[in-house]
């Protein structure tokens, strides 16, 4: 398993809401993020990391999550994703190569009413997000 993300949020009444974002090269289930709340929950409690009531929430990233590290990239390989640039530009299609700088989307595009694939690559630092689409085919 590896760390995605950590988001702090205030909430309705003062508290706030610690949210944990694990994934794992395998997935991860249920049991995992319990356990680790749990784990986690006791660490906090007992360095007093929070200085006000909390809610700790330990989950999975869903669909609605971009990809956040190059290990989850690698994860999706073969899926079909949608980039977002920083000028708005969305370009959508299969991912077919990540590294640790960079990756590449088998773009479709259409030409002469054809459908191609054009091999397209950015690094990381230059798009918005990157999102996992979903194919119910």
């Amino acid at each position: 398993m590896f760390l995605v993300d950590v988001v702090i949020k205030g909430l309705d009444g003062g508290m706030q809401k610690v949210l944990v974002l694990l994934d794992g090269d395998q997935g991860i289930n249920i049991d995992d993020c319990a356990s680790i709340s749990r784990q986690l929950g006791g660490i906090m409690e007992e360095q007093e990391l929070m200085s006000s009531a909390y809610r700790l929430e330990v989950s999975s990233p869903g669909l609605d999550h971009p990809l956040m590290s190059a290990r989850q990239y690698k994860k999706n390989m073969g899926r079909r994703v949608r980039v977002t640039l920083p000028d708005g530009n969305r370009w959508e299609g299969k991912l077919t190569d990540v590294t640790e700088e960079d990756f590449e989307v088998a773009v479709e595009k259409k030409v002469e009413k054809k459908q191609t694939l054009t091999p397209t690559r950015w690094a990381y630092t230059d798009i918005s997000k990157t999102m996992v689409l979903v194919s119910f085919n």
